[in-house]
């Protein structure tokens, strides 16, 4: 048995496999997929559905061209919060999750308490939501914003040979 397995119960090279194909081409055929895995469709088709009922497959979406939606000014925001009890946390994180142009949230730890990345059509529009959205969640105390000039890589989760 290698680390892997151990790490996570029930989840074989095959399933390995599916995960990692499936994160880049989701919209593969199950024909196609069971002979890139090495399996017949049937125990393909089964083994998909047993890791989204097991919540390693939570969803498919269609990747959309920000550029081509105009959407391809990118900010990261540091934020503190003048309070970081468990109610002030709560009341941030609904508040937060409202605001169509955050593209993520991360609870940090560290000099500040969250980390997150907006994206919107130019700076203009990024000043908008940081003054009229993000600034007037609760709680909030202070922001450093840190403008993105190039997106390197940003594909998601790609690191399915670590495990």
């Amino acid at each position: 048995m290698d680390q892997t397995e151990q790490e996570l119960p029930g989840i074989d090279r095959f399933d390995r496999r599916i995960l990692e194909i499936l994160s880049v081409e989701a919209r593969i055929s199950m024909t196609e997929l069971a002979q890139r895995v090495g399996l017949s469709k049937t125990p393909v088709l089964a083994r998909v559905r047993r890791l989204e009922k097991d919540g390693y497959i939570t969803g498919y979406r269609a990747q959309l061209s920000t550029q081509k939606l105009g959407l391809d000014h990118v900010a990261f925001i540091q934020l503190k919060l003048s309070d970081t009890r468990e109610a002030a946390l709560a009341a941030f994180n609904a508040a937060i999750r409202k605001i169509p142009e955050v593209e993520e949230c991360h609870m940090i730890a560290g000099g500040f308490d969250y980390l997150i990345k907006v994206r919107s059509r130019d700076i203009r529009d990024y000043r908008r939501v940081l003054s009229e959205s993000i600034s007037t969640l609760p709680h909030v105390a202070s922001s450093s914003t840190y403008v993105a000039m190039e997106t390197v890589k940003e594909s998601g989760f790609d690191q399915l040979n670590e495990f």
